[in-house]
């Protein structure tokens, strides 16, 4: 059998190998003073940031970073257990805890509004304080929360949104939308009421609300009027623009460029033609969605993350005041929905090297970069695998009903496989492939979210302010102090007393009063009956 031989090899590897290295506690020993000394001699950087990275691994929890981690590894022909991710060099660690003002477990809407826009809000809502209501557009207006993005723009810098999902999705829309609902991608996507009550769509908000220099993702389909044909897949009716109002927004925003150097893209052709040095702006959308899958990308249509991170960079970077740039692993969480681990680590590795490639291509004395995800799954780690077994296959030690299992599954999701009270026999299958979909103990059409904390890492100027366990909306003041954009400027200006501020918490104008008052607790019931129906 596969666990046999594998644990077989295993247990040779480490006779041969293992008494000269790891059995000899020197080995251990040294390693502990290296690291040791790496922390003794570190200094804290002061100085103030003069661009910002923020690596956002959408759905990408601890069990995830480690086994991507050991995946990695692998896939250059070692264990793997030891391997070391590029996040695992940032000094700063600490963690932030994801809930969101209405539930226990949090979406990526409500996360992105909170370490974004410095607010914690209610679920599915991007881009707007508590006080807005999931769907309810008149609950919007008034209870808009700016971003971190924005900050940056109005403080001369430039800006940019990479990621691997279309631009109109939670992470990248909460840097520059505000909507009472994540799901407005398009007007198409909006109730007739909302847009009579003055609500617009995400994609319209794009173009308009903050001069974003670098916009690369998916997300065509939404930008155009209903029936386009795509330019990629024009016999796909799905693949066809979606907007009722008739208006072409990727023609928009090229006029909005007048007199600008300014090109939009939609194939790595032209993608790779764009000279970063001769570019003010970039629009690089690259699907009708979302972009594929890094294990099913065509790399001669599609340009990896690694190198949309690296086109944004260096259209970025020439502004003297520096940057802000938001780079999102967005399909991590994806694969998680399906149960799909090996899209979900593959999908993280890269995510890794795209981080890399960002820190290539920057000074660290100048870069704060920071390294975090919004929330997890519930994705388990266990069974008592041998030491360099593959993180996609099975472990050694069989349940009590005699059949084996993978050592990583899911606690709910699409992966559940009871039949006349069985587990399936998966002795015959291989579970390493892109398609296996891992068990899962509670069936769902969609794996959910989890509630634990998540890891947020940092290095470079003011990184120390990322340690501890912080509210998760900690992360986008964090960013701003170091930097100096937004409201708190005192890290420029050489001041480190708290500034006077006088808050007062009365009635909002929209009459709840309070997360606790009766009016709000009716709402937030009714929300949740509407969250409930939404795929998180």
């Amino acid at each position: 059998m596969e666990s046999t031989r594998v644990a077989i090899l295993a247990l040779l590897l480490l006779l041969v190998f293992g008494s000269s290295t790891e059995e000899n506690p020197e080995f251990w020993r040294s390693q502990a003073r290296r690291t040791l000394q790496s922390a003794l001699d570190r200094k804290l950087n002061t100085n103030v940031a003069k661009n910002i990275l923020f690596f956002l691994g959408d759905g990408m929890g601890i069990t995830t970073y480690t086994a991507a981690r050991i995946l990695k590894g692998q896939l250059q022909n070692q264990t793997g257990e030891e391997t070391v991710m590029t996040m695992d060099t940032f000094p700063n660690v600490g963690l932030a805890k994801t809930y969101s003002v209405d539930f226990q477990i949090a979406d990526s809407a409500a996360t992105a509004t909170a370490y974004l826009c410095g607010v914690k809000t209610n679920l599915n809502t991007v881009g707007v304080s508590a006080a807005a209501r999931n769907g309810v557009c008149k609950t919007q207006k008034g209870n808009e929360v700016t971003s971190i993005l924005k900050w940056a723009k109005d403080a001369g810098k430039s800006v940019g949104i990479v990621t691997t999902t279309r631009v109109q999705h939670a992470t990248p829309a909460t840097s520059y939308a505000h909507s009472a609902s994540r799901k407005w991608y398009s007007d198409a996507d909006m109730p007739d009421s909302a847009k009579k009550e003055g609500c617009t769509d995400i994609a319209s908000q794009l173009i308009k609300n903050t001069d974003i220099d670098v916009i690369i993702g998916g997300g065509r389909k939404y930008m155009t009027p209903k029936g386009t044909k795509d330019p990629e897949y024009p016999r796909d009716y799905s693949s066809r623009g979606k907007r009722k109002d008739g208006r072409n927004l990727i023609n928009e925003w090229q006029s909005l460029k007048t007199g600008k150097v300014a090109h939009y893209v939609w194939n790595k052709t032209d993608f790779d033609a764009v000279d970063p040095e001769t570019t003010d702006y970039l629009m690089a959308l690259f699907e009708p969605g979302d972009l594929r899958f890094e294990a099913e990308r065509d790399p001669s249509m599609d340009p990896s993350i690694v190198e949309t991170t690296e086109k944004a960079i260096r259209i970025l970077q020439k502004n003297p005041k520096g940057f802000f740039l938001l780079v999102e692993g967005g399909r991590i969480d994806q694969a998680h929905h399906a149960g799909r681990a090996f899209m979900a680590l593959h999908e993280t590795v890269a995510f890794d090297y795209a981080i890399a490639k960002g820190l290539e291509l920057t000074e660290e004395h100048e870069t704060l970069t920071v390294v975090m995800a919004d929330h997890s799954h519930p994705f388990t780690f266990n069974g008592y695998p041998f030491r360099g077994q593959s993180i996609l296959g099975k472990s050694p030690l069989w349940a009590t009903d005699m059949l084996p299992y993978t050592t990583l599954m899911y606690g709910n999701g699409p992966g559940h496989k009871i039949t006349n009270g069985k587990r399936p026999d998966i002795r015959n299958v291989n579970t390493k492939t892109k398609d296996y979909v891992q068990l899962s103990a509670v069936p769902t059409e969609s794996a959910t979210h989890s509630g634990e904390d998540v890891a947020v890492l940092a290095r470079g100027p003011m990184a120390h302010l990322f340690q501890g366990v912080q509210e998760q909306n900690y992360v986008a003041h964090a960013m701003g102090y170091a930097a100096c954009v937004g409201a708190d400027l005192r890290h420029c200006q050489g001041q480190t007393a708290p500034p006077a501020v006088h808050t007062t918490f009365t009635d909002n104008k929209n009459g709840n009063g309070g997360v606790h008052g009766s009016a709000a607790l009716l709402s937030s019931l009714l929300s949740v009956l509407v969250a409930l129906t939404l795929l998180m």
